[in-house]
């Protein structure tokens, strides 16, 4: 009973800290326990703020990125704090009217213009260089059905005019430098098409097949490192244009691709030792489907460190459809240095799976030295989320294979895809993913407060967020949605609901 009492307590929390020394390495878990007493108590509903799209908080808590309606301009501010006094006891008093403001917790630090009239920003995409502060946004052209293959793409593969990265200087709002992509497809919907590692940047294009390896410098510059596609070695263009009369009228499949077939040849080659029994198997397990194995295309890539990618091939159906859960796909860790594919798994493979269970943060590894990107809670380093993953497997026991590849689905990791906040940390609260998560995604909403529950204190309801009117009076029928952006500190949270043809409501939740 004294340890509940006291964990309860934020007075007594604060003289614990006084006088006891946390585990070695155990600091910022100790630390982030305040958290159980700092949560966000108080609601301001439909908050007088701009018509703007809220996109999200950096991580390192000093920016809210926010685009125009019209999808033209950047809007970025800095969250401050609200200050107002009280002739009396202000606990006993509502707050007054000014601070009930957006105003009143952020400050505009700029506006300014990325898209031009025919273009657009992508709401949806943002990726954050904390160590210096730079941003990283695009913007398109609408996109075009027209999948005729020119020369180089993909058949089946939309277009899109043009597609433009921008990076800016989030302090001023300075364009720092752009890169633009022209009649290609980049999947930008949740920062999926691209993926940033440390000062490298990989950006794939869907319709050319290929990866854009760029080096962010420290001066603001997009420097093209490395492209890997038709070609894998920086010299493999000048040397088949050396031989060009030898190869002339010679059809050539992309260099990744011939990566990709050598290794799943040599690995079908191995796995029979008989000279008869191997032509045999090589016949059945790769020429029966070499075809197949041709036809695949990239899909999505991340980093797994600055030599490696983990690189997702499937067919070009589940390349530009959002779900691809049955669709039929391969990863492969592919060497940049040696130009090597050195694994590579079906999506149905017991073996990734246990990777992905076991060493899930390796997928999402953060190198940005985050104090607050690194504890975002994951099965591989929260007993508590490891629980949760093993309790939906038992239950789809009987179709191990298809939770697999469920599973699977998620792979390679979305840059930047979940929020840092303590309020997430599954080892403190406990809360109904299916409506609220620390993932990037639009919920449909519900009628009900979504509650935040004690895991130590199993009854004990620590705070409740409810998105939408206060007063309740919306039609049950109408599609509601709802995003939910939480400081990666603060207990300071924006709930955005949106529905059909009626405004915006966004609440704020903050700690009184």
């Amino acid at each position: 009973m004294a340890t509940f009492f006291r964990s309860a307590n934020l007075a007594s929390r604060v003289f614990d800290r006084q006088f006891l020394s946390p585990r070695p390495g155990a600091t910022v878990n100790t630390v982030r326990q305040f958290y159980e007493n700092l949560v966000p108590s108080y609601t301001i509903c439909d908050i007088d703020c701009p018509d703007y799209s809220f996109r999200k908080f950096t991580d390192d808590g000093n920016y809210l990125v926010a685009f125009s309606r019209n999808h033209q301009d950047l809007i970025v501010y800095r969250p401050i704090w609200p200050t107002f006094s009280c002739n009396e006891l202000c606990d006993s008093h509502d707050l007054p009217p000014k601070a009930k403001k957006f105003d009143s917790f952020f400050k505009q630090l700029y506006s300014i213009s990325l898209a031009s009239s025919n273009e657009y920003i992508c709401k949806d995409f943002f990726l954050y260089m904390e160590r210096h502060q730079f941003g990283l946004f695009a913007t398109s052209t609408a996109q075009s059905n027209d999948t005729s293959a020119t020369e180089g793409a993909i058949h089946g593969v939309p277009s899109i005019e043009k597609i433009t990265f921008y990076l800016v200087r989030l302090d001023d709002g300075a364009i720092l430098d752009e890169k633009a992509f022209r009649n290609d497809f980049i999947n930008l919907a949740h920062s999926i098409g691209a993926y940033l590692y440390e000062d490298l940047l990989c950006i794939v294009s869907l319709r050319y097949q290929t990866i854009h390896v760029l080096q962010i410098r420290d001066s603001g510059n997009l420097v093209e490192v490395r492209k890997i596609g038709a070609f894998c070695q920086e010299d493999d263009e000048l040397f088949l244009h050396s031989h060009g009369q030898a190869a002339r009228g010679v059809s050539f499949l992309p260099g990744i691709k011939q990566r990709l077939l050598s290794f799943i040849f040599r690995k079908t080659w191995n796995e029979e030792s008989d000279q008869t029994l191997r032509v045999q198997h090589l016949k059945k397990k790769f020429y029966f489907h070499f075809q197949d194995y041709v036809d695949l295309i990239i899909w999505k890539v991340q980093f797994l460190d600055r030599h490696h990618l983990f690189i997702k091939f499937g067919s070009v159906d589940g390349g530009v459809s959002r779900s691809t859960e049955q669709n039929l796909a391969f990863f492969a860790v592919y060497n940049m240095e040696t130009t090597d594919i050195i694994s590579l798994y079906q999506n149905s493979s017991e073996e990734l799976y246990s990777l992905f269970e076991y060493f899930y943060d390796h997928f999402h590894t953060n190198p940005q030295n985050s104090s607050h990107g690194n504890f975002i809670s994951s099965h591989s380093n929260n007993v508590h989320a490891l629980d949760q993953l093993r309790t939906i497997k038992n239950k789809a026991n009987s179709t191990s294979q298809q939770f697999v590849k469920k599973m699977m689905a998620s792979l390679p990791y979305t840059c930047q895809s979940q929020s840092p906040s303590p309020y997430f940390d599954l080892s403190l609260f406990r809360y109904d993913e299916k409506l609220i998560s620390a993932i990037d995604r639009h919920r449909h909403c519900t009628e009900h407060p979504i509650k935040f529950i004690s895991v130590k204190q199993p009854n004990v309801v620590k705070f409740k967020i409810k998105p939408g009117s206060d007063s309740g009076a919306s039609d049950s029928r109408a599609k509601r949605i709802s995003s939910f952006l939480f400081h990666p500190f603060f207990p300071l949270a924006l709930s955005i609901q949106q529905t059909y043809m009626q405004p915006t409501v966004v609440n704020l939740h903050f700690r009184r």
